[in-house]
């Protein structure tokens, strides 16, 4: 309570803050719904220890959110707003053990200006819980180090624990905390001490949902999330598309000043250690081993290998404190005026729609298309509906259809946490079937003119139907395939 007063009362950087998260609530009945929206909250409404893809803490959130304020595309986003907007309070209380005021002050308004926080407000993710419990950790642990406070080793490994069940990617938590303590000369006796052991094993027993859930299915998530994405690096093939891709997505996510300042002093760390072997200062070292191995270490797979822009997403939490001791005044200024500017180029995206978005990674059309699929239901009738796109269409349809929505799985086909929903398939033996396929291109409204050859397998006869093309403002943006496909048959993998 006194960190939130606290924060209130800073009126030069509150006023900064709230004005950006108010932009976003305002803007958060005019989204539509994401497919990562839907699929989430199919983890939700499918309660489990946890899941294929991914732990299941956005889905428990959504459950929780959708439980109490009822299931709408608006509460979806209320949960990712408010879970974001508690993330930012306690970066606030993790910064100010770091920053004087004033640059306590430019490292809230730099949190606030990125495009990370629009995002993590607007669109259900693991991210969103991984961020939240990732700070709460950096705080318990800085009070454990640095205060002495032995419980909060307990506390810190409970919070490391629980982002670990928000996404896996937070076993960097564990890593940045060992390699402080094995860097500083200070606090590396703590490696001995049983409090440090202990803040371990509480953070090994809060995930063991995620552990059994893997050891009762054949490890399956562990290996979709290791083996399975790192077989495409078995190949060493160098790829200025995936590294320039990744600059621009960091300089969108960060908004490109921050970026630069990112770039800046990570340059100046490392150099310093490699060719001075000179260690930072402990409360420097600390915030740096909790950015380097996530930031940099993802950041040296860009040029082999397709790095997703939210994974750097936890590193921006100390880097951001890191910028907040080094920006000026007048690089701060370019920060607000270049992320103003953007944020009202999205505003205006996502209420006027004015530039098509050539992906189905959009916000647009999901319920129309839920509306002209349950029409051709009532004409084909005894029919079910499933597309194969491994989860956006068939999640999508699923929160909008009172009807079950199936997955690739269909026709054979891997489709992620689809295929641990326990279907009997076999049910679905001798039934028709709708095949909703996106035309994530749409270059005009004609027929496909011909079909995924799998459907032979599991179909009798397939015959395409007219496209379902989504209009908004009277504008063509969208464009779905239908096939009509009798007798289906379940085959065993």
């Amino acid at each position: 309570m006194k960190t939130i007063k606290t924060f209130i009362n800073n009126n030069k950087a509150i006023s900064w803050v709230l004005g950006f998260q108010l932009f976003r609530f305002i803007l958060l009945p005019f989204m539509g719904l994401m497919p990562q929206d839907a699929y989430y909250y199919l983890y939700g409404q499918n309660l489990s220890l946890s899941y294929f893809d991914h732990p299941g803490m956005i889905g428990y959130v959504l459950r929780i959110f959708t439980d109490i304020f009822g299931q709408s595309i608006f509460t979806l986003k209320f949960a990712d707003f408010t879970i974001t907007s508690l993330t930012i309070v306690s970066f606030y209380k993790l910064a100010s053990y770091f920053l004087s005021k004033k640059k306590l002050q430019r490292a809230i308004i730099l949190l606030a200006s990125t495009f990370c926080v629009s995002i993590l407000s607007f669109n259900s993710t693991p991210d969103v819980p991984l961020l939240f419990f990732w700070t709460l950790s950096l705080i318990c642990l800085y009070k454990a180090i640095f205060e002495e406070k032995k419980w909060f080793w307990i506390l810190g490994g409970i919070a490391m624990g629980l982002a670990f069940n928000s996404k896996y990617t937070a076993l960097l938590l564990q890593i940045g905390l060992i390699s402080f303590l094995i860097l500083s000369n200070r606090y590396r006796k703590l490696l001995l001490s049983p409090w440090f052991w202990s803040s371990l094993f509480f953070s090994i027993i809060v995930t063991f949902p995620v552990w059994y859930w893997n050891y009762q299915n054949e490890f399956a998530s562990f290996a979709f999330q290791s083996s399975e994405r790192t077989s495409s690096i078995s190949e060493f093939k160098i790829s200025p598309k995936n590294f320039f891709g990744a600059i621009g997505h960091q300089m969108f996510l960060l908004v490109p000043i921050l970026f630069l300042v990112f770039a800046t002093f990570t340059f100046k760390y490392v150099k310093r250690a490699v060719l001075k072997l000179k260690i930072p200062q402990a409360k420097t070292l600390f915030l740096l081993a909790f950015f380097i191995p996530t930031f940099l270490g993802f950041f040296s797979l860009t040029p082999i290998y397709w790095v997703k822009l939210n994974w750097m997403m936890p590193s921006y939490i100390t880097g951001i404190i890191l910028a907040g001791m080094c920006i000026n005044k007048k690089l701060l200024k370019k920060q607000i005026i270049i992320s103003i500017v953007f944020h009202i180029l999205m505003g205006v995206q996502v209420i006027f729609y004015l530039v098509p978005i050539k992906s189905d990674d959009t916000w647009i059309g999901w319920n129309e298309l839920a509306i002209e699929t349950k029409k051709l239901q009532k004409k084909y009738t005894n029919s079910f509906v499933f597309s194969d796109d491994n989860y956006k269409t068939s999640a999508c349809l699923n929160f909008f259809m009172e009807e079950k929505v199936y997955a690739q799985n269909i026709i054979n086909k891997p489709a992620l946490h689809f295929d641990y929903l326990g279907d009997n398939l076999g049910s679905l033996n001798s039934k028709n079937a709708l095949f909703i396929d996106s035309d994530k291109r749409f270059k005009n409204t004609d027929k496909k003119g011909t079909y995924l050859p799998l459907l032979n397998n599991h179909f009798d006869n397939i015959s395409e139907l007219e496209p379902i093309i989504i209009k908004i403002n009277q504008k063509e943006v969208r464009k779905f395939w239908v096939f009509y496909c009798t007798n289906y048959k379940a085959k065993n993998n």
